[in-house]
């Protein structure tokens, strides 16, 4: 299977572009994930979506917590060919544990010419103001904001730059599809198809 068309490296353009950051471990990426993604890319102001799968924080070490590399495959697994999508393993060479300040100083040095917006779901503004440099974050780069059950974000002093979409909620989550598989229950609709395939024949999560 060939991913270069997936990676961010392919994403060096004359023009600027919005990018939105999608963060996560993505343990494993699911329908879920996608939908949002889906959703933000299509009802929001950006060009382009990046999936930046997060490194393993050697600090706090998950037995249940893929490796990088086969996170990062799974992502490319799922948005093969969408050229609405990037993947990004830009976190696996810096620092740890991983700010989103550092990667977005970082990611703006290596791409100038694009606008960069984080994603985050509504739940994260309890603690945002707790974020490293966070008046940097919303001083320099957007904030795009989808709702989570419980977390209305009009409860929630937001950032000038913020932007909130009506994107779905979903229920589903990575730890439903970890557990699942662990008692044996198929769940192969929850998941993007090629993902599927990779998660199955390497038999995760059983």
């Amino acid at each position: 299977m060939s991913n270069h068309a997936t990676d961010i490296h392919s994403s060096k353009s004359a023009l600027p572009l919005k990018i939105g950051l999608y963060f996560g471990t993505f343990n494993p990426i699911h329908n879920g994930h996608m939908a949002i993604a889906n959703y933000i890319v299509e009802y929001s102001d950006i060009d382009q979506l990046w999936f930046v799968v997060s490194p393993q924080n050697p600090h706090k070490r998950k037995q249940n917590l893929l490796k990088d590399h086969h996170r990062l495959a799974m992502v490319r697994c799922a948005v093969e060919y969408d050229n609405r999508f990037r993947v990004s393993n830009i976190e696996f060479g810096l620092p740890k544990p991983s700010y989103t300040i550092d990667t977005l100083t970082y990611l703006k040095e290596q791409y100038p010419e694009h606008f960069f917006k984080i994603i985050m779901g509504s739940d994260n503004l309890r603690k945002f103001h707790q974020w490293k440099n966070y008046e940097q974050i919303i001083s320099n780069y957007g904030v795009i904001v989808y709702p989570r059950p419980g977390f209305e974000p009009e409860k929630y002093q937001l950032p000038p730059s913020t932007e909130i979409v009506e994107a779905p909620q979903m229920e589903i989550s990575s730890t439903f599809i970890r557990n699942a598989i662990k008692e044996g229950k198929d769940v192969r609709y929850f998941l993007p198809l090629k993902t599927w395939e990779y998660l199955d024949e390497m038999n995760f999560y059983k």
